[in-house]
């Protein structure tokens, strides 16, 4: 799985070299950010379903969708956001570059979902969180900046 760690150890390795000060830099500044990230995971966790529920209701609430996908949009959108977490965990996007991005476009398409319709239900859920009632500035940062990551991948 792909961490700060094994990203720049593999980026070295490839290079044949030993990591350079920059990247032992890049490594220290995951590591100082860790506890941002564990209270992102932890709060996420915490609060998993209702999140989930709570974009799926705001997206497919207003009528733009088929209500029939809107069970399989639930499933998805509490995967995507497990992913998240792990990724909050490992501080890297390795599970959601190998477990979630590659082929989603494709089984959405397969499966007729509405793309834009994910879309809207993670930019629900980024726009929606509150510091601090749900967590510390920095802690809002790393959780934003992975559903900003899966946003742009599924644009």
């Amino acid at each position: 799985m792909k961490s700060a760690v094994t990203t720049v150890v593999a980026a070295a390795d490839a290079a044949g070299r030993f990591p350079t000060l920059s990247d032992i830099e890049a490594v220290k500044g995951s590591f100082d950010r860790a506890p941002a990230r564990m209270q992102a995971a932890e709060k996420l966790a915490a609060g998993i379903d209702k999140v989930t529920t709570d974009a799926v209701d705001a997206v497919y609430g207003k009528g733009n969708y088929d209500l029939a996908n809107k069970d399989k949009c639930s499933r998805d959108i509490h995967h995507y956001l497990r992913l998240i977490n792990y990724c909050l965990v490992t501080g890297g996007t390795g599970p959601l570059d190998e477990w979630g991005i590659a082929g989603m476009r494709e089984v959405i398409r397969a499966q007729m979902l509405p793309t834009a319709a994910y879309i809207e239900a993670f930019t629900h859920i980024r726009d929606r969180v509150c510091v601090p009632r749900d967590m510390d500035q920095q802690a809002a940062a790393e959780f934003k900046g992975l559903l900003d990551y899966l946003i742009n991948a599924l644009a």
